[in-house]
């Protein structure tokens, strides 16, 4: 088996890279090619962000190690915190149970929200 930086993050987490590429395989993205993808802090728990995904996104991120989303507006990726610095470096990567939505759990350095606030849901409604 060779290793490479996919193999070796994952194999760190207990997972294979043939594990891995399976669940990869039954992601099920909408009729755009895009996932929603939730932030989430690995230390608190707490849900920072939500954001879309797509294959190269995905793929830029697991060999990175840091969370690149897909801008649905300017239609390309952009890595979290490259301009602003509030990045986030990714220790896992779960599917849901539906395999239409990804938890992120990362290390977030800085504010999760562009407004600069320390996550995106604070606009309380009940």
């Amino acid at each position: 088996m060779t290793t490479d930086k996919f193999s070796n993050k994952f194999l760190n987490n207990q997972i294979s890279q043939e594990n891995a590429q399976e669940i990869l395989k039954k992601l099920q993205f909408n009729a755009q090619g895009l996932i929603p993808a939730i932030a989430q802090d690995c230390n608190t728990g707490k849900v920072l962000m939500l954001a879309w995904m797509n294959q190269e996104s995905i793929a830029k991120s697991i060999a990175s190690g840091y969370a690149t989303y897909f801008s649905r507006s300017r239609k390309n990726l952009w890595q979290k915190g490259l301009t602003s610095g509030n990045s986030q470096k990714i220790v896992n990567i779960f599917a849901d149970c539906d395999y239409d939505c990804i938890l992120l759990s990362v290390e977030q350095e800085g504010c999760a929200c562009h407004t600069g606030s320390e996550n995106c849901f604070f606009n309380k409604i009940l």
